[in-house]
Order: C-alpha cells, then sequence, then structure tokens
C-alpha cells in the first residue's frame, strides 16, 4: 500500500497541464504531517510577524515552531532577537502570548534573564558550589528581518532570507514594502488542514463562488495571472477595481505606474506566510499545523505609509478591517468543507485549472521537502 509520501511523488510527476489537486493522504496523514514538522517546519524559515509590532524595547511575541517553545523580542538596543523560551532551570516555559516586559522571569522559580538571554538573577543558589551563572545563557535561535517581517528557523545551516525572496523584491521592490505599518494582529484556530487554508489563498479561482458576498465582484477570472512559482515562493495578480478606494495607490504615490496602481500581489511564502499585497494595505496569514485537522492561524494587516498620514486612514482600515473578517468568515467555511470532504472514501483529486498554478507549485515544494528525507 502506497503511503501519502509516494502518493505525493507520482501526484506532481506529470506537467502541470495534466496535473490534478493534491490526493487526500496528504492532508490527512499523520506519518506525512510528521515529515512536515520535521523536514519543513524545523529546517525552514518561519514568519512570526512584522518588525512594527515590535516598536519598543522589552515588547516579545511567544510562538511553538515545531513543538519547539521560542520567544521574540526587542531588546534593549532596539535588536529583534530570537531565542528558546525555556528556563535552563527545571525547563519551565517562560512567557506567554504578547507583551512587554523588562526582564524574563521564570513563572516557577523566579530565575530571571535580561533581554539578551543572559541569567540576572536566580534565588536561593547560592550554597550550590557548582552553580554558575554565566553558563545559564537561554539558546538563541536563528533570526532575520526581511522587508519589514521578522522569520525565525530551528536550523542553523538554513539561508539567509534574503538569499531566498530575492525573487520577492523584483516583482514588489516598487511597492515599499517595509514601510507598511501592522495594525493589527489576532490568532485563531480552524478545523482544517494547514495546507488546504495555504492552497486558497494561493488561488482566486474561488473568489467569484466562495466570497460571492464580499469581495467576489471586485475582480475578474479574465484578469488573473499565475505564472509559474520559483523554489521559495509563488505569486499570483489580480487588478482591483475602484470600489474599494484603500486597495489603490494613493493619490501622493508617484512611483506604482499604470495598472499597477490598482495591482494586488498575492504571494506564497514557503512554507506558510501568505500575503494580500496592495498599493494601499496589507494583510497576512501565518500558519502552523495543530494535527492533521486544525490549523493555527496569525491573522494580521495594515497599511501603507501613504494612508496612515491620512485623516480618514483609521477609519477607511476599520472599514476594510470588516470586510476581511467577512472574508475570513467565508473562507473558514470552504476551507472546513474541503477538510470534511477529502476525509471521506469516495474522495479523488479532480484536475487543476489553470487558475491553480499556484497550487501545483505549492505540490511540487511540499515533494521536494519531504521524498528524499522520509
Amino acid at each position: 500500500m502506497k503511503d501519502a509520501i509516494q502518493e505525493l511523488n507520482e501526484n506532481v510527476s506529470v506537467p502541470f497541464e495534466k496535473a490534478r489537486a493534491m490526493p487526500p493522504s496528504v492532508y490527512t496523514s499523520k506519518h506525512f504531517l510528521k515529515a512536515e514538522l520535521d523536514h519543513i517546519f524545523k529546517k525552514g524559515w518561519f514568519c512570526v510577524g512584522r518588525a512594527s509590532a515590535l516598536p519598543k524595547p522589552g515588547d516579545y511575541l511567544t510562538l511553538d515552531l515545531a513543538e519547539q517553545p521560542i520567544l521574540v523580542l526587542r531588546d534593549r538596543f532596539g535588536i529583534i532577537r530570537a531565542m528558546s523560551n525555556v528556563c535552563r532551570h527545571r525547563m519551565s516555559t517562560l512567557l506567554e502570548g504578547r507583551g512587554n516586559t523588562s526582564s524574563i522571569v521564570c513563572p516557577y522559580h523566579a530565575w530571571t534573564y535580561n533581554l539578551d538571554g543572559s541569567l540576572r538573577g536566580a534565588p536561593a543558589m547560592s550554597l550550590n558550589e557548582a552553580f554558575c551563572k554565566s553558563e545559564y545563557t537561554l539558546p538563541t535561535i536563528r533570526c532575520e528581518e526581511w522587508l519589514g517581517w521578522v522569520f525565525v528557523t530551528l536550523y542553523p545551516e538554513a539561508d539567509a532570507v534574503c538569499d531566498d525572496l530575492r525573487g520577492v523584491e523584483a516583482h514588489i521592490n516598487d511597492y515599499n514594502m517595509s514601510g507598511y505599518i501592522e495594525t493589527f494582529y489576532e490568532t485563531h484556530i480552524w478545523d482544517t488542514n494547514w495546507k488546504i487554508l495555504a492552497e486558497n489563498f494561493m488561488e482566486s479561482y474561488h473568489l467569484p463562488v466562495c466570497h460571492a458576498g464580499t469581495i467576489g465582484g471586485l475582480s475578474s477570472l479574465e484578469e488573473m495571472i499565475c505564472p509559474p512559482g520559483e523554489a521559495a515562493f509563488n505569486y499570483h495578480t489580480i487588478l482591483k477595481d475602484d470600489t474599494l478606494r484603500i486597495a489603490l495607490a494613493h493619490p501622493n504615490n508617484t512611483v506604482l505606474k499604470g495598472e499597477r496602481r490598482r495591482m494586488t500581489y498575492l504571494l506564497a511564502i514557503y512554507p506558510s506566510l501568505l500575503i494580500t499585497l496592495t498599493p494601499g494595505y496589507f494583510w497576512y496569514l501565518s500558519l502552523h499545523p495543530k494535527g492533521v485537522g486544525q490549523v493555527q492561524i496569525g491573522f494580521g494587516g495594515g497599511m501603507s505609509a501613504d494612508y496612515m498620514d491620512d485623516e480618514d486612514a483609521q477609519d477607511n482600515f476599520r472599514q476594510l478591517k470588516t470586510l476581511l473578517d467577512k472574508v475570513n468568515v467565508e473562507d473558514r467555511g470552504c476551507t472546513e468543507k474541503v477538510y470534511r470532504g477529502l476525509c471521506s472514501e469516495t474522495a479523488k483529486p479532480g484536475h487543476l485549472s489553470h487558475l491553480e498554478r499556484p497550487n501545483y507549485d505549492f505540490a511540487l515544494y511540499l515533494n521536494s521537502r519531504v521524498k528524499n528525507n522520509d
């Protein structure tokens, strides 16, 4: 009997013009999930959000990456760094959620660490002759910034983020994405596989139907461009009409020309950073699996610098956020239905539309990471 890794390898062995959706086992197999955690999430770069969400010294966020607790913070010199979120004493986790702190205090025995991870103090340890405070620094996790995004990796030998994503910069350099400011961030858990939600983002084929009540009419299938992807990402573009003003280039923006003033990029940066980038705003999803049937979602967004300066910018974005929340409700319904459906014994993947080219490229990426590493 074939396993999910073999089935995916066979699935991507045909050219895109004859390709089908990925087989159900790729989404439902616990064995395949373990391969993803070991060879994708443990070895790749994972996006934790925007640097603008950590503006002050002591601002921090926490996450579990492939079951490893990590904290990311801005230190007292203004540098964003990542480190283990596990105390060096009795191994409790340290910080929770997001916030601001002047030091990192263990909630179990109050061992206290500086913002650079060095141990500041440890109560009642003076009688242990072997204890040496300088030996108890929190382990460092690789952390890099790229165009305003913060990435971490558990793999010391990973290529630099900027090297992997040089092709993205070439496409969107005139958008000045590093200047966009995050104005909201939320976390959600949906009952679907993480790859289903990723694929849902990667294709706009579903917009007219799944989003008929919201954004389905803002763009035309005939104007969607889905070129072949690259090793570390795929993308497609759509052209927005003038219904949503904040999606268009600001009148003060003299850099974007022609159709690019209304062009939206949908960027899928592997494994799981999904960015909708318009000339006026952005929103994103950062996905991490919670078993085969659930996904943890980091959902954030904000505005370009041009719109941040407008007197009515906040009102514009509040209206947009209301719209995005409705879009999420629609996407949740669609992606949870897909997961329930592919769990059926009768489920069989159909052929892909030309508008689903990014999904094929995503399957190629997944296959390249798991097929030789099992």
